[in-house]
């Protein structure tokens, strides 16, 4: 197996994990795209996401140290940060465990995953359009009805193709949070949602492991260059759509599902 396969998808892992346009719907059309058996992959796509959320670790550690410190003094700001991103977790956490299966079943599906990249970006043009003057700023002024609300609306990146950082930041904008609190908190989120998917991933699939075709070096590779790439784009993200807002990445979606869809019709 040649040690470029981890590559691409390694950094195709870092480009899209944090931005609104689906990095397991990428990861899918990847795979298709380069002939690759999805079956065989499926474990490696979900572990590599892992080393994309250590860039937000490394990126973010000063804030986790003043939240880390805080709760030991029990102050009130870094109990609510704790708070909200473990009551978003729940419904994921919740319905990811009920459905496991059928989750899984679709991540063969590369129709869906093009399908649902233009319905979510129709879905961020009209959302940005719409939503009114945000009056939340800060992950721990978030109140918890809003992190519910986000939480739920993460739910929907269940289904490939719809983006759990596209779904968790536009719930986010429609529930009152301005744009760079919902990336940061969206960012936030996925530690804990995603190092739970890849635990259940791990004990399902954990016999397979080395003893296909893809093994703990091959992971290891994809999960470096994950977390290379994914550093350098939260990086420029950030200030990005704080200027831009995330109509660029709509019309994007649009486009990339359209090509998928007109590739797999082929």
């Amino acid at each position: 197996m040649s040690i470029l396969q981890p590559i691409i998808l390694g950094i195709v892992e870092g480009v899209t994990e944090f931005l609104p346009v689906s990095s397991t719907g990428h990861l899918i059309l990847a795979g298709a795209l380069l002939g690759y058996d999805d079956e065989k992959w499926k474990v490696f796509n979900i572990v590599i996401q892992l080393g994309a959320i250590l860039a937000i670790v490394v990126l973010y550690w000063r804030t986790f140290w003043a939240v880390f410190h805080g709760l030991l003094r029990r102050d009130a700001t870094s109990i609510r940060f704790v708070r909200n991103l473990l009551v978003a977790f729940v419904p994921a956490a919740v319905i990811g465990l009920a459905l496991h299966k059928k989750i899984e079943a679709l991540l063969s599906r590369p129709d869906i995953v093009a399908v649902a990249l233009i319905v979510g970006g129709v879905a961020i043009i009209i959302i940005e359009r719409l939503v009114k003057a945000a009056r939340v700023s800060g992950v721990a002024d978030i109140p918890v009805r809003t992190t519910v609300g986000i939480g739920i609306v993460q739910c929907l990146a269940m289904i490939p193709g719809v983006s759990r950082s596209g779904a968790t930041i536009m719930g986010a904008l429609s529930l009152g949070v301005e744009r760079r609190t919902a990336a940061e908190f969206s960012f936030f989120l996925a530690i804990p949602t995603m190092l739970g998917a890849t635990l259940i991933e791990l004990k399902s699939n954990w016999h397979e492991i080395g003893h296909g075709t893809v093994g703990w070096g091959t992971i290891g590779i994809g999960f470096v260059v994950a977390f290379v790439v994914a550093l350098a784009v939260v990086r420029v993200f950030v200030p990005f759509v704080s200027k831009h807002g995330f109509t660029p990445f709509a019309w994007y979606r649009i486009g990339a599902g359209a090509a998928a869809l007109i590739w797999l019709w082929k």
